[in-house]
């Protein structure tokens, strides 16, 4: 049975007052567990709810999680967790966004409801998929307390109740009539001499953008240098020459954005590509940046007279392609490096007419 003790202080007049109660609860094969209230009742509420779940053997402290903020959490998360993360510099504007809208809560007082509140406020500043990042992060970041910082949380994780964003539908844009022919005749017009390789690689082999050129970003962190400018970080080198085999027709990518070393084989198309290459000193195969390869081929749509085409698209295109030709799922996903058929999905478009060819 808990203990209700009255605590007392002095008014004005230094005359002895009550300013709260404390309850205690101690019971055999339980950590004591002592609490204050303004008032009795709620001093009463609390005591009976604790007792109720050592009864039934589900209590769990609650000392750390009403000590622990959403601001140290994440904090902590970002120092110990993040580092050790393929790709965890893409996290840290993501921590930010969470301290400032839910950080001043203490673990314990977080509910679905203000997280469904923080979501529906995001959602007027940024796109579903941003927000679905966010709460993915707040998820990881309470499941690592829980599981092994020693913040028990009674009510379990609160953003497993909480819906996630639905997702807008994938992009359907494929190459389309004479597009294609189009589109590499501007590439071969540019000013840049690798873009026609670049465009022509990356239709034969469903590579993403950065596993072909290197790709420089922003300093997520905000980061300034010498001279006031922001840092650029090296997110992707690019592919090596020292990672290709022309006589196997394959191009080995140690490094990939699933976390994954994947081998993709050429075809001949492809192998025509590379060996019209010449070999550059760095030993990258193709010597531009992602940036001035996306700039050149906006450019290159343009005077193609091609509408709403990113380079992105070639990928959604190649792998389309492998499904048009007879791949299965499993020969696909080891080509293009997709985990799932969920993802794979997202980013296949079949032509019904050419589907309907081979129906026979």
């Amino acid at each position: 049975m808990a203990t209700i003790t009255a605590r007392k202080g002095l008014d004005e007049n230094d005359k002895p007052v009550v300013i709260g109660y404390q309850a205690i609860i101690r019971k055999r094969g339980q950590p004591s567990q002592t609490k204050t209230f303004r008032t009795k009742r709620d001093a009463e509420r609390w005591a009976r709810q604790i007792e109720n779940e050592m009864d039934r053997g589900v209590f769990q402290p609650r000392a750390e999680s009403e000590r622990t903020t959403v601001n140290a959490l994440m904090d902590r998360y970002a120092r110990e967790v993040l580092p050790t993360q393929k790709g965890g510099h893409r996290e840290v504007s993501r921590v930010k966004h969470v301290k400032e809208g839910l950080g001043q809560y203490s673990l314990a007082a977080l509910t679905s409801s203000l997280i469904a509140d923080y979501r529906d406020a995001r959602l007027k500043i940024v796109g579903p998929q941003s927000v679905k990042h966010e709460l993915g992060l707040l998820q990881r970041a309470l499941k690592k307390g829980a599981q092994e910082w020693g913040i028990a949380l009674p009510g379990g994780i609160p953003t497993f109740m909480v819906k996630k964003p639905s997702l807008p539908a994938s992009r359907n844009r494929r190459l389309v009539d004479d597009e294609e022919d189009r589109l590499l005749t501007a590439c071969a017009d540019a000013r840049n001499p690798w873009l026609r390789s670049v465009v022509v690689f990356a239709i034969e082999t469903a590579m993403r953008a950065g596993e072909i050129v290197e790709t420089w970003k922003q300093e997520p962190s905000g980061a300034m240098d010498a001279n006031g400018k922001h840092l650029q970080v090296k997110v992707s080198i690019g592919l090596l020459w020292e990672n290709v085999d022309l006589k196997k027709r394959t191009a080995h990518l140690p490094k990939t954005k699933n976390g994954e070393a994947r081998t993709v084989p050429l075809s001949s198309r492809a192998v025509t590509v590379l060996d019209a290459l010449p070999r550059s000193m760095g030993g990258r195969v193709f010597g531009m940046t992602y940036e001035a390869m996306k700039q050149a081929f906006d450019r290159a749509c343009k005077r193609a007279g091609i509408d709403d085409l990113r380079f992105h698209d070639l990928r959604h295109e190649a792998v389309s392609r492998l499904f048009e030709k007879g791949f299965n799922p499993m020969e696909v996903s080891t080509i293009s490096g997709h985990k799932t058929l969920q993802m794979l999905k997202r980013y296949t478009h079949l032509r019904a007419e050419d589907l309907a060819k081979r129906m026979g």
